[in-house]
């Protein structure tokens, strides 16, 4: 049977909607005729996203709660009621299979209203720490895909399989053609480039330490590949020299790990799930703004391996030029990160979790 029918459910940030897309690309590629669904929140990222995939998308009325009252709180159970209502309609109009959810507050009334009808369900978590929303959908779905060691002490152990978070395929295939990355470029061969990662939008106090260190950088020999994010491009596109090359989005992300000796990069569960395929030294600074302080937990978990290096954004001032200065000039310690990073890589992640639903599939 092909014409199966599968609805996803994921957003609020890339972290739950690339995944919750790359499954779905896999979906699609087994069964070409299995028809898609996204559920999403309204007026988040995923409505932009998840069309131009290619994929059909509605949005629920729905928010994360705040951490302080708020109107935006007293609102929530509104939301929740209508939300509930909304996944109701869809989930009997498009009657899935399987529902699939990644995190983020929209797959929570869509997967309680399709579990609770006897729907089978799967969650994929990415980060160490699990999500709010998983954490209360856990004794309802059929399987919870993870991507660390220990999330026993978040979700019943039989449930959990450990599958890895989806990556892009072409870091899967990532070249090592180091010098035509460098000539992308326009890098000098024969000198060091770090790789700064700040995400799509940018990280602020990243942006902030690398303007500041440029100098240290140049007393290096240093060459940057610089992706400030598109909030700071103007901000910072002065900087851009023959050494530091800087760019808002780099759409040739297998070309710049290829070029990178060093990696300095926020910790969201997708960023250290690639990183670990690419097995360059990391530095990692965690953002120190998310839900549940997840960047640090999932950069702790590869500090723990000595599989990389991580310094609070409180650190930077103080301990950066220590801990890159140590790193930079022993090759020993670059290689002993980049090997035990690359234990720590999933890349059928993808495979693996669509694995978990075709099972899935047998029981409907």
């Amino acid at each position: 049977m092909g014409n199966y029918r599968f609805i996803l459910s994921g957003g609020g940030t890339g972290g739950h909607i690339y995944p919750a897309i790359a499954i779905a690309n896999e979906l699609k590629r087994r069964y070409p005729d299995a028809e898609f669904l996204f559920v999403g929140a309204k007026d988040r990222m995923e409505m932009e996203k998840v069309p131009q995939a290619g994929y059909r998308i509605e949005g629920l009325w729905i928010t994360g709660l705040q951490r302080k009252l708020t109107l935006k709180n007293l609102m929530f159970p509104l939301k929740l009621i209508s939300s509930l209502i909304k996944a109701g309609n869809i989930v009997s109009r498009f009657k899935p299979h399987v529902v699939v959810g990644t995190g983020g507050f929209a797959s929570g009334p869509l997967l309680r209203v399709a579990s609770g009808r006897g729907i089978p369900c799967v969650l994929q978590e990415q980060n160490s720490y699990a999500g709010i929303t998983n954490k209360l959908l856990k004794d309802r779905v059929a399987k919870i895909c993870v991507a660390y060691d220990g999330m026993e002490c978040f979700f019943p152990k039989d449930k959990i399989v450990k599958t890895g978070n989806p990556v892009r395929s072409d870091l899967v295939e990532i070249r090592n053609e180091r010098e035509e990355a460098l000539n992308f470029f326009g890098l000098d061969p024969n000198k060091s480039t770090l790789l700064i990662l700040g995400g799509s939008l940018g990280a602020r106090r990243i942006n902030q330490l690398i303007a500041q260190e440029l100098d240290y950088f140049k007393g290096l020999d240093v060459q940057l590949i610089w992706q400030c994010g598109k909030l700071y491009y103007e901000q910072y596109s002065k900087y851009a020299s023959d050494q530091v090359k800087v760019f808002d989005f780099l759409n040739r992300m297998d070309d710049a790990y290829t070029a990178a000796n060093i990696i300095i990069s926020r910790a969201g569960a997708g960023s250290v799930s690639e990183l670990c395929i690419v097995g360059k030294p990391v530095v990692f600074i965690p953002s120190p703004n998310v839900a549940e302080d997840h960047q640090t937990k999932n950069a702790e978990a590869l500090v723990a391996k000595n599989a990389a290096l991580m310094l609070k954004e409180s650190q930077l001032e103080t301990e950066f030029e220590t801990v890159f200065s140590t790193l930079f000039e022993s090759k020993a310690k670059q290689n002993e990160l980049s090997a035990n990073i690359r234990k720590l890589a999933l890349p059928d992640a993808t495979k693996h979790i669509v694995d978990e639903i075709e099972k899935l599939l047998n029981t409907v």
